[in-house]
């Protein structure tokens, strides 16, 4: 995918795959006294603010980990809430992320969700296709655990069948069995809410990205916040596997 516009020559180029935990949206909710949908509305107000300063930062992929397959364990009235949020912003932001140029891709096992919600999804990464100014990648009824053993099984079927060799196996042909098949991986990895764990997020593809934690809550989370983790990132050395110079 091109890149967006060159940024100034004293300028670090941005990282061109950032990848979110967006995490405490119960507990800004709960220290306001709100129910935790009030959190989770708030939490898409962060996530569209954060779609525009990912654009103006020149940032070519942005993956948000907006429902997990272990977010099932949760009461079914928040399951209820975060379902309608998702049809809403399905039905009410495609429209501006299109005329912006943003891509759509949804990961995870999002086909086992409701019929109407598939159908929101795939008119939304067939509406979008085309775009490049920047590729949103939300993960829905994501785990990276089933990701990695689902990837394996097609493998183990694929040389089975006599379509592969054991020979062809290597770390390339691993990862084109991923949901982020074409996707770079992830430079930089932030989680908001003060954990610091990654919750089976992308756990092979940010094999050497850049963690940053912040104890900022999700609702908070805004373009300077962005900023500031995209400064950390700045004064990391990225070394993979090999000394400092």
């Amino acid at each position: 995918m091109a890149g967006n516009s060159s940024p100034q020559s004293d300028t670090p180029p941005p990282p061109r795959h950032i990848a979110i935990v967006m995490d405490g949206n119960g507990r800004w909710a709960k220290d306001r006294g709100l129910p935790r949908v009030a959190g989770h509305q708030r939490g898409v107000d962060a996530l569209r603010g954060v779609v525009e300063a990912g654009q103006e930062l020149g940032i070519d992929y942005l993956t948000l980990y907006a429902f997990s397959s272990e977010n099932w364990k949760r009461p079914p009235a928040e399951i209820d809430d975060l379902m309608g949020l998702l049809r809403l912003y399905l039905r009410r932001e495609l429209r501006e992320l299109h005329r912006n140029g943003v891509r759509i891709r949804i990961i995870g096992e999002w086909r086992l969700l409701a019929s109407d919600i598939v159908k929101l999804i795939e008119d939304a990464e067939r509406t979008t296709i085309d775009n490049r100014r920047l590729t949103l990648v939300i993960a829905i009824n994501y785990g990276s655990h089933r990701e990695i053993v689902d990837a394996s099984r097609q493998i183990a079927a694929a040389v089975a069948d006599g379509n592969m060799s054991l020979d062809e196996i290597n770390e390339t042909t691993f990862a084109s069995y991923l949901h982020t098949v074409g996707i770079p991986d992830p430079d930089l990895v932030i989680r908001t809410g003060g954990e610091q764990r990654l919750s089976n997020f992308l756990l092979w593809q940010v094999c050497y990205a850049e963690l940053v934690f912040m104890e900022l809550l999700w609702p908070d989370f805004n373009k300077q916040s962005l900023e500031q983790a995209v400064d950390e990132f700045h004064r990391r050395e990225r070394r993979y596997g090999a000394t400092s110079g």
